[in-house]
């Protein structure tokens, strides 16, 4: 028989996430600073971080060994990390590529489709069933992230690779974050995930932009800096933020706290390049941050005993 109860999402797990959303907000910005193309971005993006992910890994192993636990190279869950960097390797192809072509409002709001596929997903997968108070406070923080590009959005024909690139990005990171998520649950720790997903996804980076022909190097050397930020700052502190978070948090939930990067994103915008930020896109970043502390509190239905319970990170 399974049981049915409410969980409300411990606060460390909600605040790393929340942190997380604010680096990720500085995504966008550093890849329009790059010279490169979109996918040898993404490739560096990935590899770069590498070398500090694998010393994080081998000192995890290490106190493992230290604590008389067997060594085991092989993580947990290693089926659904190898898919979780597939699908980032995906995600980052597209994102990258849409970004190039249409505008940041736009590819801000087609990916905040993710949520609702999350959402569905998660429900059938591991029967985190939002409740309903979550799904009307999901629903106030997506009409928040809608309210943010509405003003900026500007949808023309020359645009429309972009804008596809852009709604297929919110199918690859749902992906992704549902394989953490299945990942997590398998009692992967968070370096694990981390490593093992960048170790898997940057070789398919490497193919993608070969493929595309695109130059591997930047033209000068001050060239590396949104490169190196993009690594070491955004995918293995935000993206990590994200990957320890999903290890304390429904998904659902976790990509409604997500949604705070496009505020950061637009708020960033606004001080550092005078870009507009209209009463309508006030209002949207008031609606999102209501919106996620509300699903906070309102919680999800566990429906499996157990399915929700994740093993600490060592």
């Amino acid at each position: 028989m399974t049981a049915s109860s409410s969980s409300r999402t411990p606060i460390p797990g909600v605040a790393v996430l929340a942190a997380s959303a604010v680096v990720l907000g500085f995504a966008s910005i550093l890849v329009k600073a790059s010279d490169l193309g979109p996918q040898a971005i993404a490739f560096w993006r990935l590899s770069l971080g590498l070398p500090l992910l694998a010393l994080a890994l081998i000192h995890g192993l290490r106190k493992q060994h230290r604590a008389g636990r067997p060594f085991i190279l092989r993580p947990p869950g290693w089926k659904a990390l190898a898919l979780a960097g597939v699908f980032f390797a995906g995600d980052l192809a597209f994102w990258h590529a849409g970004i190039k072509i249409t505008t940041a409002a736009n590819a801000t709001l087609l990916a905040n489709l993710t949520p609702i596929l999350v959402a569905i997903a998660a429900w059938f997968l591991f029967q985190e069933r939002p409740t309903r108070g979550m799904v009307l406070a999901g629903a106030l923080a997506i009409l928040g992230a809608v309210c943010l590009a509405a003003g900026n959005v500007r949808f023309a024909p020359e645009r429309v690779s972009g804008d596809i690139l852009s709604v297929l990005t919110a199918v690859w990171y749902t992906g992704y974050l549902l394989s953490i998520r299945a990942a997590r649950r398998a009692g992967a720790a968070t370096v694990e995930v981390m490593f093992w997903s960048a170790f898997v996804g940057a070789p398919i980076a490497l193919l993608i932009a070969l493929g595309f022909n695109e130059p591997l190097l930047p033209p000068e050397p001050s060239g590396w800096w949104p490169l190196l930020a993009l690594a070491l700052i955004v995918h293995v502190g935000g993206q990590g933020g994200v990957a320890y978070g999903l290890g304390h948090t429904p998904a659902a939930l976790a990509t409604l706290i997500i949604l705070i990067q496009p505020v950061v994103s637009a708020l960033v915008g606004w001080i550092l390049f005078g870009e507009a930020f209209t009463p309508l896109q006030w209002a949207g970043a008031a609606f999102v941050l209501i919106g996620v502390y509300a699903a906070q509190r309102a919680g999800v239905q566990v429906s499996t005993p157990g399915s929700g319970a994740v093993k600490p990170d060592p």
